[in-house]
């Protein structure tokens, strides 16, 4: 067997090559299609390539993750503090060993909960690439040693021949050498919603072939993509990793992800904390030792209750717990969030890039507008209830074409709209408006369509005016009759069944022409009853090939006119561009009745199809015809010959029917609250351009600072600096691509920018990675997408983005509140004993024990106060805060310092007023306790308010879980204070007089004061608007991670490793 040169196979274009030369180019000789590889032949290859399966990254162990989860400082500086404990358990008696060996419990414990919870909160990212790797077929239908025979997919080799029917999962990427009504669902991987229709014949490019989207390579099928309908036979040209699927699981697996600015500030701050906490308790040795004149031993562990107190032990859990209680709301609308850090990459998005398809639109297709011979009717798509006022006549709406193809003749415009017809699988071409001449040998002459000129641009005064029929009000509304006659060809020339209650539940049948069918209903009309009333009896199958349905039936009065009752009714029902040519009549103003017929203007239709299609939507033409009784007979089998070959026009056209997958209307309305919250949306769509404009226009997206559209062409010749400014240009991007879609990422990414990324697709998988934060969607989404992203949404809804974006920044915000809280409730604990030893305690007036239980109860109680603080008003009339904002800005550090100050010098000053009253050791510690314990309290009361007062009502309700907290505290400090054994044996407490709780509540009322002056003073003085501080204390952020390798290789096939 001759040598491959893999080199030159990696990028090789096979979707531009004809079947010959692809076959040579895999040096196989020309009757390969009927002999396929010999035993020997593909046993080689598979040694040479590889088994046809996708390659696995390396997992982390357990180990690793555990390891990953206590590798830092302050789980160090606890190590250490256990161990010393340990060691003085092991060398004390008595009471010490106690109390030892519960602080050594206590940490230990500690330390586990903290890495089960870091554990468990991790994503998992090896399960997109499993999930990948499920996609991929298990069996295939080969030709080998010239029979047909059924392997593993795994060991199909390149230069297989593989046959493909209806059902089939693809196997490996394939060139189509035969095909017979086939079709492949590709939108997991290449983003269309419809079926793509596949051919042999080598496909034209005038630039790089490489640059061709693969949803147009329709001489392609791709692994792990669907068969829709038909039969074919394919070449492999690619296996295992190089196939386009297996692009996107190197992909999945090499894109990095990075910790959240929340997870980064918090190393921030715990580097600082450790450097602090390392400082303190040096000096609280030097003064335990030089001063208080205690042993050394004695003034290490002095010093490690400074450092134990100043730990924050609970900041970790309390963290958690913040993501857990925004992720139970947002789960309450729709959102599910998979990794709990992301929860606070949603508050700070700056952009948006989402799908189209059923995110920013309702994923079905709909009849939008209606077109006679002079009337437009416009539907109300957002249609609930059935009644014919649901369709207006309004010849206003959609009568001019968009302003970007206002100079272009009109042939042009439907080539590059989504009705555009490809060429036929003989090679022929079917524009301008002429039968394909193949298809026709005998009878059929070439129509000759005069080409419209270009629409003239209107006066000012006229812009946006069409000239409507005098008899044509605005506002008219059509009754029940006049759909059921004029729809009823739409209806009876469709094998489609509609959804339950005319949605999609139940729905069967193709998208586009259930949109007929749906619009009919709801103008209602019983489409049940159209059917039973004119049984088929005849039809012309629909096929990709003549891209028109035909069916024959008997006539029925209330379906057509008196006129006909004498004849046999054909319905046909097709791409416009077919049926123009065989029309002989047009029904004036929808009616057919024989005075109602009038000259087919075809100039007029072929402008009608440029208006719809410049707008981007997809347009069926309705057309009827009549024959004698007799001509037909039931249940004969009849081709396209029947409807094309009559030697002349002979079809009446009824109308056009313009159809699109319309906005979700709660969409506008979500885009609008984005844009106030100073959140850019941009729309990713594999739609056409014009589509995706005129989708864009509706939806907000459309301005005057982005008014045009990119596509993936244009994107793919662009350089990467190139398109960082393309990227902050536009805001609709059509025919998009998976390197298109990572590439965007990367360039927004580049500029600062923190980018959102929604997707539904196995193509969507590496982007939704790359993204800050990817959405995936969870009705209409794939396994691979849900398992890149971080958030599902349940509803596939670009609305509950928003919602969560306003969650997000709750959650920011609330962070800050727990560390105005907790921080300074921790400095205050370790400096107390610094400051007590300092001005002339004789012992340290707090015990480790206390100082843990404190840790711990402030923590989980007024910590989660905090946490689920709900949002104050205004959150979503700012702008995202800055990329690289710090967590404790300047007005936090100054009053978390302010806090830790307020509360040293209240609960050192207590432990010296008690020491006036009592002699008692035990009972000055729990006055220094319950002072502190209760001004923590107070720091709660203010910290959950970030610039209002909180002496107002509004302290009193709006969190419901703060005034069980201060119970909880409260209960907690008299039970330990109180219960005999516990507040001496284990605590080191006493008791405590009446006197000495009053000390409690002035001090507590002092912190509380003091805080509440700090946040007017600075109100009044910067006079600052909601969360405008701290703005300004960090540089731009711009994330210049290169792309992966493996981008590149999307569409190149490549073979080898």
């Amino acid at each position: 067997m001759d040598e491959i040169d893999l080199d030159r196979r990696k990028v090789f274009p096979w979707h531009t090559s004809t079947a010959a030369q692809c076959l040579a180019e895999l040096k196989l000789p020309d009757d390969h299609q009927r002999k396929g590889l010999t035993t020997e032949e593909a046993a080689a290859r598979l040694a040479k390539y590889g088994e046809n399966k996708l390659s696995e990254k390396e997992k982390v162990t357990l180990l690793q993750r555990i390891w990953a989860q206590v590798a830092n400082v302050l789980v160090g500086i606890l190590v250490f503090v256990a161990v010393v404990s340990a060691v003085r358990a092991a060398t004390s008696t008595g009471q010490n060993v106690i109390t030892n060996s519960i602080q050594v419990a206590i940490i230990v414990a500690v330390i586990v909960i903290n890495t089960i919870i870091g554990i468990v909160q991790e994503g998992s990212a090896e399960k997109a690439a499993d999930a990948l790797k499920a996609m991929m077929s298990s069996d295939a239908l080969v030709v080998r040693n010239g029979k047909d025979i059924k392997i593993p997919a795994g060991e199909i080799v390149p230069g297989e021949i593989v046959k493909l029917n209806l059902g089939d999962r693809v196997p490996a990427d394939l060139r189509m050498l035969e095909v017979s009504n086939l079709s492949a669902l590709e939108a997991a991987l290449t983003g269309e919603s419809v079926p793509i229709d596949k051919t042999v014949d080598a496909i034209e490019s005038t630039g790089d072939p490489m640059s061709t989207p693969l949803g147009d390579r329709h001489n392609m099928c791709f692994s792990a993509t669907l068969i829709a309908q038909g039969t074919g036979v394919g070449l492999v040209i690619a296996t295992g990793d190089y196939t386009e699927i297996g692009t996107i699981n190197a992909l999945v697996s090499k894109v990095e992800k990075k910790k959240t600015n929340v997870l980064q500030q918090i190393d921030i701050v715990s580097k600082w904390l450790a450097f602090f906490i390392t400082i303190t308790s040096a000096c609280t040795w030097f003064v335990a030792f030089f001063i208080t004149g205690e042993s050394g031993i004695d003034a290490l562990t002095t010093s490690l209750v400074c450092a134990v107190a100043m730990i924050p032990e609970g900041l970790e859990a309390i963290v958690t717990m913040t993501y857990a209680w925004a992720v139970k709301n947002m789960s309450k609308q729709n959102a599910i969030i998979r990794a709990l850090p992301a929860v606070e990459t949603l508050g700070s998005v700056t952009v948006i890039c989402s799908d189209k398809t059923g995110t920013l639109t309702k994923n079905e297709m709909t009849l939008t507008c209606f077109v006679t011979s002079d009337k437009r009717f416009r539907f109300d798509v957002n249609a609930s209830e059935r009644t014919p006022l649901n369709f207006t006549v309004d010849n206003n709406y959609l009568a001019k074409r968009a302003d970007h193809t206002k100079f272009i003749k009109a042939s042009e415009v439907i080539k590059k709209g989504p009705s555009a017809q490809r060429k036929s699988r003989r090679g022929k071409n079917t524009f301008p408006f002429g039968i394909t001449q193949s298809m026709h040998p005998v009878n059929a002459p070439e129509v000759q369509e005069p080409e419209p000129e270009p629409a003239k641009p209107a006066d000012d005064e006229d812009e946006g005016k069409a000239p409507e029929p005098a008899y044509a009000g605005k506002g008219e509304h059509p009754d029940t009759a006049f759909l059921r006659k004029t729809l009823g060809g739409g209806i009876l020339c469709s094998k489609c069944v509609l959804g339950e209650g005319g949605g999609r539940k139940g729905e069967i049948g193709n998208p586009t022409e259930l949109s007929i069918l749906r619009a009919a209903y709801f103008g209602d009309v019983d489409v049940a009853g159209v059917k039973e009333s004119a049984p088929l009896i005849a039809e012309v199958p629909f096929s990709s090939e003549y891209k028109f349905m035909a069916t024959v039936h008997a006539p029925v009065a209330e379906n057509d006119t008196e006129d006909h009752l004498d004849k046999l009714i054909v319905h046909v029902k097709g791409a416009p561009d077919r049926m123009i040519p065989l029309c002989k009549y047009q029904a004036k103003s929808g009616s057919f009745k024989e005075e109602d017929l009038e000259p087919c203007d075809k100039d007029y239709w072929i402008e009608q199809i440029a208006i719809l299609s410049s707008h981007g939507l997809r347009v069926l033409a309705l057309t009827r015809g009549a024959l004698e009784k007799g001509s037909v007979t039931q249940g004969e089998q009849l081709g396209p010959d029947f409807v094309q070959e009559r030697g002349e026009p002979w079809l009446t056209i009824v109308g056009l029917c313009a159809i699109m997958d319309p906005p979700r209307p709660e969409c506008v309305e979500a885009i609008r609250i984005a844009h106030s919250a100073g959140v850019r949306v941009a729309m990713i769509t594999g739609d056409h351009k014009d589509t995706a404009l005129a989708i864009g226009g509706m939806l907000g997206l459309v301005d005057k600072q982005h008014s045009e559209a990119i596509t993936g062409p244009e994107m793919d010749a662009m350089s990467d600096e190139e398109l960082r400014v393309a990227a902050q240009k536009y805001n609709v991007f059509a025919r998009a691509s998976p390197q298109n879609k990572i590439r965007i990422v990367k360039s927004l990414q580049a500029e600062g920018e923190v980018c959102g990324m929604t997707g539904d697709g196995v193509n969507d998988a590496p982007a939704l990675k790359a993204a800050d934060m990817g959405v995936a969607m969870g009705k209409e989404g794939t396994d691979v997408a849900r398992e890149a992203a971080e958030m599902i949404l349940a509803d596939d809804n670009f609305a509950t983005i928003v919602a969560a974006v306003r969650e997000g920044r709750v959650v920011w915000d609330n962070l800050r509140k727990v560390l105005m809280v907790n921080t300074p409730i921790n400095n205050a604990q370790g400096m107390s004993v610094l400051f007590g030893l300092l001005l002339g305690l004789d012992q340290s007036p707090l015990s480790s024990i206390q100082v843990l239980f404190c840790n711990l109860i402030c923590a989980v109680t007024l910590g989660f106060v905090a946490a689920v603080e709900p949002a104050e008003d205004g959150i979503m009339e700012q702008p995202p805060r800055r990329v690289g904002k710090r967590l404790i800005g300047r007005f936090l550090f100054l009053r978390i310092a302010i806090g830790t100050v307020t509360l040293v010098a209240c609960t050192v000053g207590s432990v010296f007023w008690a020491a006036e009253l009592t002699k008692n050791e035990d009972e000055r510690r729990s006055q220094c306790l319950n002072t502190l314990s209760f001004g923590a309290i107070s720091v709660t009361l203010s910290a959950r308010f970030a610039r209002k007062s909180a002496f107002h009502p509004r302290t009193f309700h709006g969190n419901p879980f703060a005034w069980y907290s201060y119970a909880i505290m409260t209960v907690g400090q008299v039970f330990i204070t109180y219960t005999p054994g516990l507040n001496e044996t284990i605590f080191s407490m006493a008791p405590m007089a009446g006197e000495l709780w009053l000390i409690v509540l002035l001090f507590m009322i002092v912190v509380l004061v003091v805080l509440e002056a700090e946040k007017a003073v600075r109100g009044y003085i910067t006079e600052l608007k909601y969360y405008e501080e701290d703005m300004d204390d960090a540089p731009v952020v711009r994330d210049t991670t290169p792309l992966p390798e493996e981008v590149n290789r999307f569409g190149r096939n490549e073979l080898s490793h």
